[in-house]
């Protein structure tokens, strides 16, 4: 019906402007119309917008707004462009009480020839290529004839400087979206031969681009910068929405986007970015960076599932998959997707069942550690690469306690607990580790990394192994040289509810405080059981933290009031100047108080080893075998069997309690063109990639597999036998 109404309206319009029926000009007014209606759609505040209306001063001003600042970490000038919008729409809206009201327009017209008169350009270049030009475009087409041809001419000159060939429009997230500004301008416009031109850029901008360049990866993450930092759930975000927007829009129409580009944009979507969201559908604050200071209160709220309606209306490419996702967004399904993913061009590995998620975020030789704290913005990110290991059941176990958080105790990472932290400069860090990494087959997987700290004098070998029910956590080889205590953080998370504990000596609840064990066997919180297999000096914090906005984020609007939040903090404290040390931790997430005790007195998982050379488990369960080689070697399981490797590198192999069915490697340092692999199970086969010969003078199975190589490099490869 909406198309329809919009057809009839541009017959319409061409019968009183005089349009000629020349090609594309039909197409033009139908798209400038779709904007127009898309940028009415929203529902008009209208007791917000009278106070609006009332608070305008005769200058064109409003009370409350810095007009003089102009820098990066201020430019409050945005709010006055928010309210012309919201102007506008009140003034242009049908059913709006406001339509057509003369102290409306005359507020409209105060605020814009102010704008004009000012020109005010911000020291950060976003706002005047990508944010003015974006609001002031939206008043162009919601106000159209209602403006002066000066207004029109005046605000066209300042929504140009987002165009195609400006400095920020190079290719990465913000390209396709100064190329979008530039066609609506085109589309107000009604000029034909620029829109053509623009939306044929914006189309070729979906692409996988070499490792690099700026964009979208080959593992399906985004790069915005050349620091190969993950912006996938930022500007990577913003790429699929705005690409999705106008395949939205062009489609039925002569620039419609062709099937293969759609393909590429849904994998992306679902590949990418789904699978670095907790169940398709928060963020996980592991694949966040600055944007993770930002002010919020509140419950979390599930991401929009507008960009996926759009996809699934512009094709039939994986619709069903895509409809979970809208159906997960809009609460009206549970998630049934069970996955192991490693972005190998990101370094960052995601794990997902149905009840939980969990990721790691690590970085390397091949990737800074964490985005520079622009505009003032995540000013305690230190740590946040060093193995950040968060866990989440509900998507709302770390939203907005980051004003209160302890940035020394991330979960999942080892630190050295500093009496502060470095100053703002010192966030963003080249990485000195080559074996960083992953193996995994897609439903299973382990992570290896070789640590060495950019802020201490420390090193760790770091591992984890991901199962069905829970996954462990291993270190080994931790050395520090300072004499402030090393400690490993399981979680930091909002405190919820009891805190159990159980020791050799008892099991009780935790009342409020801080609390320290030397043989703790598990802790629960919240549906979450943390089990200590061996020794270790657990120290576990249940109580009130407190701090502020301004602390991690000096926007001139961040809040100085101090901010209360009971937080969970648990960690594992290796001492000063530790050497050779060690932990090794189990999580149960989405469990009972009751198979968290039962799973901690039988464990199903045997660590087999955890030393700075090797670290590996074995499920008995699932009768699967991971293991993290730092350098060659040989693993042997009580049932017999021995796996080795003759060089460094990640291993996963699945038997069936007699025979081995599928061995997963992986080459974390990116050096290898072929591995070797050895084993006492007997096998003579010879796949594609991969040759298995059995050596009866060693009583070996050799086997030799080509490890992905070029964009692919640091992926795993399945071997099935």
């Amino acid at each position: 019906m909406k198309h329809i109404f919009i057809f009839i309206l541009v017959l319409y319009t061409f019968s009183v402007q005089g349009f000629q029926s020349k090609p594309g000009n039909l197409d033009i007014e139908l798209l400038r119309n779709q904007f127009i209606s898309e940028l009415l759609e929203p529902a008009v505040n209208e007791e917000r917008v009278r106070e609006i209306v009332a608070g305008i001063r005769e200058d064109g001003t409003w009370a409350g707004i810095d007009y003089k600042d102009v820098s990066r970490i201020a430019f409050q000038h945005t709010r006055h462009l928010s309210h012309l919008v919201q102007m506008s729409r009140a003034y242009k809206k049908k059913g709006s009480a406001l339509k057509g009201k003369k102290e409306v327009k005359n507020a409209i017209y105060l605020a814009l020839n102010y704008w004009l008169a000012n020109d005010f350009i911000c020291e950060n270049w976003w706002n005047n290529e990508i944010g003015t030009p974006n609001d002031l475009t939206s008043v162009l087409l919601i106000m159209d004839k209602d403006l002066t041809k000066e207004q029109v001419e005046k605000t066209s000159a300042i929504t140009g400087r987002a165009h195609i060939n400006a400095p920020g429009a190079r290719q990465s997230g913000d390209r396709i979206k100064i190329a979008g500004i530039q066609a609506k301008n085109a589309l107000f416009k009604r000029d034909a031969g620029q829109f053509d031109m623009l939306i044929r850029i914006i189309e070729k901008e979906i692409r996988f681009v070499p490792a690099d360049q700026r964009g979208l990866q080959a593992d399906y993450s985004f790069h915005h910068r050349d620091d190969r930092v993950n912006n996938t759930l930022s500007y990577g975000l913003g790429y699929a929405d705005t690409f999705a927007e106008w395949a939205d829009k062009v489609n039925g129409t002569r620039y419609q986007f062709s099937d293969s580009t759609l393909h590429l944009l849904i994998d992306y979507y679902l590949d990418g970015i789904c699978k670095m969201m907790i169940f398709g559908k928060y963020h996980d604050p592991g694949a966040t960076n600055r944007d993770i200071s930002r002010q919020r209160s509140g419950p979390v709220r599930p991401q929009s599932p507008v960009t996926p309606e759009r996809l699934s209306k512009v094709s039939s490419y994986r619709k069903n998959e895509l409809q979970e996702i809208i159906q997960i967004r809009r609460n009206d399904a549970k998630p049934t997707l069970s996955f192991s993913t490693f972005f190998w061009q990101t370094e960052h590995y995601t794990h997902q069942r149905p009840d939980y998620f969990t990721s790691v975020r690590m970085f390397s030789s091949r990737n800074r550690n964490m985005e520079y704290p622009y505009n003032g913005e995540g000013l305690m990110n230190h740590h946040r690469g060093d193995g950040a290991n968060y866990l989440s059941l509900t998507g709302n176990e770390y939203f907005s306690i980051t004003p209160v958080y302890d940035w020394q105790k991330i979960p999942g990472t080892t630190v050295v607990q500093k009496t502060s932290l470095p100053g703002e400069t010192e966030i963003q860090k080249e990485g000195q580790m080559d074996f960083v990494g992953a193996v995994t087959n897609g439903k299973y997987g382990a992570v290896g990394f070789d640590f060495i700290s950019p802020h201490d004098p420390l090193k760790a070998r770091k591992a984890w192994f991901f199962f069905d029910n829970e996954y462990v956590c291993l270190g080994a080889g931790i050395r520090s040289s300072s004499a402030h205590p090393v400690v490993t953080t399981l979680d930091q998370c909002k405190l919820e509810g009891e805190v159990t504990v159980k020791t050799d000596k008892e099991t009780r609840t935790l009342t409020k405080g801080e609390h320290q064990w030397e043989n703790a066997d598990w802790v629960y919180h919240q549906h979450v059981g943390y089990i200590f297999p061996g020794p270790a000096r657990v120290i576990l914090s249940n109580q009130e933290q407190t701090g502020n906005w301004y602390s991690i984020n000096k926007q001139v609007n961040s809040s100085r009031k101090a901010i209360q939040a009971d937080v969970f903090k648990l960690w594992i404290d290796h001492g000063p100047r530790a050497r050779n040390a060690t932990y090794q931790y189990m999580i149960m997430p989405a469990s009972s108080k009751e198979q968290v005790e039962a799973a901690a007195a039988n464990p199903v998982i045997d660590i087999v080893v955890n030393t700075p050379q090797i670290q590996a488990v074995y499920h008995n369960g699932l009768h699967i075998l991971q293991v993290v080689f730092y350098k060659n070697g040989e693993v042997r399981l009580s049932n017999g069997l021995v796996v080795g490797m003759d060089s460094p590198g990640m291993l996963m192999l699945k038997d069936d309690g007699t025979t081995i069915r599928e061995i997963s490697i992986s080459d974390p340092s990116r050096k290898m063109g072929r591995i070797h692999i050895y084993t006492n199970c007997k096998m003579n086969l010879k796949g594609d990639h991969f040759n298995a010969v059995w050596n009866e003078a060693k009583g070996m199975s050799e086997i030799s597999a080509d490890m992905p190589q070029g964009l692919f490099t640091g992926q795993s490869i399945t071997l099935s036998f």
